[in-house]
């Protein structure tokens, strides 16, 4: 992750963001320390601000949309008897919605928009560099944009903003939000390129803003049914280029190896086999950059698990924000929901990434498999990205809101570890509805 060392008092201002962030307090004893009004009405103040909010997702958010819906669509096992993590394998009915492990998916999406509407509403004020204020607006708008995306690919509704008795807004009007923010980003950047000060010294390094743009648009297009925007997006993005999330192996450490990968006692996840999918495909390459065989190794309820690499090999590892194969997924699923007419160009954009090669892709996944050989029909092929998906985007986030659009089967309502998934959406959290009068019904499972 970027530092900031050019001055004691832009370190203080870039602790306080989380301190704003998290709502507490911002009375404090020493009279040279930053307030909030230094953070967020100031230039020095909103810079340092934003690169907290990207710290703050890539630390803090990440993981827990990542590896607790991993749970729920069994992508991994839990490994320890903590109770929330056994009401989360076990879900259906048993989960609460005083969950801890979805509490902290909530929270940290919340604190998330919270933050990008503090930037959004005050940068404009005290910037007065335009090709930096560019850039913190656009960058602001995309990470808002996923939060959004991310709510409601684990709850039914979310705020367009978070707030005392926020208003809940439909899946299809936080998406449309969603792609609007990103409209508003490329508009940005379009406009008044970014300034080399922003992207040396703002926005974190290995994200590339504009190609992360189209990938978004690409996706949220997607789930919201807008198939041939989604399929134009897509065609937008660079696929040799890589946009990533980037940790310092310190003060910033990959959460995955974290929570995953380094082998320290008391690990709350392991990946479990084949991508936790029964659809695994034999000769899969993907297999082998994602996972490596652990013999006769199992979890507390005696699932059997491997060991995680891909993404998650060291504490500094880079995480990608989204993978060049998703885009090609992307445009298979949008020409099979566009008519049987299409279905050709699907199955194009299925073998790009059933015979890609690790050399291929600049993130090193590859399948090398055959080219599909499978019924053209809509279900087949939908099944086929369904898994195509399940391995090229494992434990990326994506699993379980591909499920509901895949027609994965529904689970019951007290589903056994075997079931392919054990929600269809999480249950809002207690605390959220007893501060918020205007909090949904919880959905049934």
């Amino acid at each position: 992750m970027k530092k900031f060392n050019k001055s004691i008092r832009k370190i203080s201002i870039l602790v306080l963001v989380f301190v704003v962030a998290m709502g507490c307090d911002l009375d404090v004893s020493n009279p040279n320390a930053p307030t909030d009004e230094d953070v967020l009405n100031s230039a020095e103040g909103i810079e340092a601000y934003t690169v907290g909010m990207q710290g703050y997702f890539a630390g803090s958010v990440y993981d827990n949309i990542v590896l607790n819906t991993g749970v729920t669509t069994r992508e991994v096992a839990i490994n320890t008897t903590f109770t929330s993590l056994i009401e989360l394998e076990e879900g259906g009915t048993a989960l609460p919605p005083e969950n801890s492990r979805v509490n902290s998916i909530w929270i940290g999406l919340m604190r998330l928009i919270n933050m990008n509407d503090q930037i959004l509403n005050n940068a404009p004020g005290v910037i007065n560099v335009d090709a930096d204020l560019s850039g913190i607006i656009a960058l602001s708008s995309v990470y808002k944009a996923m939060a959004l995306g991310y709510a409601v690919q684990s709850f039914e509704q979310s705020p367009l903003s978070a707030g005392n008795n926020a208003e809940f807004a439909s899946r299809e009007e936080v998406l449309t939000t969603a792609l609007n923010l990103l409209d508003n980003a490329q508009q940005q950047i379009s406009s008044t390129p970014p300034s080399d000060n922003f992207n040396n010294s703002i926005m974190l390094s290995g994200f590339d803003l504009q190609n992360t743009i189209y990938a978004l648009q690409a996706r949220y297009n997607l789930f919201a049914g807008n198939y041939q925007e989604a399929i134009d997006a897509a065609n937008q993005v660079d696929v040799s280029a890589t946009s990533v999330f980037s940790y310092d192996g310190s003060t910033s450490r990959n959460p995955l190896f974290d929570g995953v990968a380094s082998g320290d006692e008391g690990q709350e996840y392991a990946p479990r086999d084949n991508f936790g999918t029964s659809l695994f495909q034999s000769g899969d390459q993907r297999l082998d950059f994602y996972l490596n065989s652990v013999d006769e190794s199992s979890t507390p309820n005696g699932l059997p698990i491997d060991e995680l690499v891909g993404f998650a090999t060291t504490p500094d590892a880079d995480i990608p924000v989204y993978l060049p194969g998703e885009m090609a997924l992307i445009k298979a699923e949008a020409y099979v929901r566009l008519g049987a007419a299409q279905y050709p160009n699907a199955v194009v954009e299925i073998n790009n990434v059933r015979t890609k090669t690790a050399a291929e892709d600049p993130f090193g996944v590859g399948a090398e498999l055959p080219p599909y050989s499978g019924p053209v029909t809509e279900e087949a092929l939908l099944e086929e990205i369904f898994y195509q998906r399940s391995a090229e985007l494992y434990l990326s986030g994506m699993r379980f809101e591909d499920m509901r659009r895949l027609n994965r089967p529904v689970p019951s309502d007290d589903p056994p570890l075997t079931a392919p998934r054990n929600r269809v959406y999480y249950p809002y959290p207690t605390q959220e509805r007893q501060n918020n009068p205007n909090t949904p019904a919880n959905p049934a499972i």
